[in-house]
C-alpha cells in the first residue's frame, strides 16, 4: 500500500458520517447520535524504497440531539468510568494538598 492509498483510507475513515449517526425517528421524535472521532497515522521509507505505514482511529459517544415539536435539545452521554476517574483524581489532589 502506498501513502496515497493510506491517506485516502484515512480521509474516508474520518468523516461526518462517523461523527453524526443516522437519525432515528419514533413517535414524532428524531434522535441524532453524536460521537467524538479522532485518528492519526504515519509512515516512512528508506533509501531503497522499503517502507510502510499505518493508521488508527477511535470514537466514543458524546450524546444525542433530540428534535421534538420543532425544538432541538442536546442530551450528553454520561461515561461513568470517566466521571469516576475525575472524582478520584480530584479527591487525590485534595487529600494530597493536606
Amino acid at each position: 500500500m502506498n501513502m496515497d492509498e493510506l491517506l485516502s483510507g484515512a480521509r474516508d475513515a474520518i468523516s461526518v458520517r462517523r461523527v453524526f449517526g443516522d437519525p432515528i425517528e419514533h413517535d414524532g421524535i428524531v434522535v441524532v447520535p453524536v460521537a467524538k472521532v479522532g485518528g492519526g497515522g504515519g509512515g516512512g521509507s528508506d533509501t531503497e524504497h522499503n517502507g510502510g505505514g499505518g493508521f488508527g482511529i477511535g470514537a466514543r459517544p458524546v450524546g444525542v440531539y433530540v428534535i421534538k415539536d420543532g425544538e432541538v435539545s442536546w442530551r450528553p452521554a454520561i461515561d461513568p468510568v470517566r466521571v469516576a476517574f475525575v472524582v478520584v483524581a480530584a479527591l487525590a489532589l485534595v487529600l494530597r494538598a493536606r
